[in-house]
């Protein structure tokens, strides 16, 4: 049985690997950026709750990742463009790794029969709320609440990877990072092709520079 889990992370992690930058049509017109509905001092959903233990931050990002897959699928149905439905089935497969890793860790999964928009983390069930709200404004803002997603899954996993060194979770966070990070430049590119930049808010300027220069 713990092969069987062992096989079964990997073949996920495979295609999360696998899965490749998406890079979609351009929002319908330009909206003047609008201020995050987050904190911009607040550093990410870990650093509000204090240190992460490792069954806890696994819970967590399963939750994160369902948040981004929720969200994206709520904003491709009001604007259509196209880079939500891709990055939505992109995020599918992030909750499917952490699922695999939560079953062979043993770790009871509380969202995997949840529909749309529920969550057990009250932070994360807020945050759904007000970046749906915010992103059903105009196309623009729907972009920038893709970014600040991703800038947030970023910071949290760097924090979690920095507390771990288990290397099964090790795997799965690098390569939630990787794809975050691909989410991250299709985003922020949209958004310059549209006449304005994100802004960081959870990691660093300098991080997110380095992530949008990179490839």
């Amino acid at each position: 049985m713990i092969k069987k889990n062992v096989m079964m992370v990997s073949v996920l992690l495979l295609s999360v690997l696998l899965a490749t930058p998406i890079v979609a049509q351009g929002a319908a017109e330009y909206v003047q950026s609008v201020e995050s509905v987050i904190d911009p001092d607040s550093s990410g959903v870990v650093a509000e709750s204090g240190p992460a233990s490792g069954e806890e931050g696994i819970l967590l990002m399963r939750e994160e990742e369902k948040l981004a897959r929720d969200v994206y699928v709520a904003l491709h149905e009001k604007w259509g463009i196209r880079t939500f439905a891709n990055i939505a089935r992109s995020e599918q497969r992030h909750m499917d790794a952490v699922a695999a890793l939560m079953q062979a860790k043993g770790i009871a999964d509380p969202v995997a029969h949840s529909p749309a928009g529920q969550f057990t983390h009250a932070t994360i069930a807020s945050l759904y709320e007000e970046l749906v709200t915010l992103g059903m404004k105009s196309p623009i803002d729907a972009l920038i609440v893709g970014a600040i997603i991703e800038d947030l899954d970023i910071a949290d996993l760097e924090r979690l990877l920095a507390d771990t060194d288990d290397p099964d979770t090790v795997r799965v966070y690098s390569a939630l990072l990787r794809g975050s990070e691909n989410h991250m430049r299709s985003f922020a590119g949209l958004l310059e092709r549209n006449g304005t930049s994100y802004e960081a808010r959870h990691i660093s300027s300098e991080r997110l520079a380095e992530i949008l220069n990179s490839r």
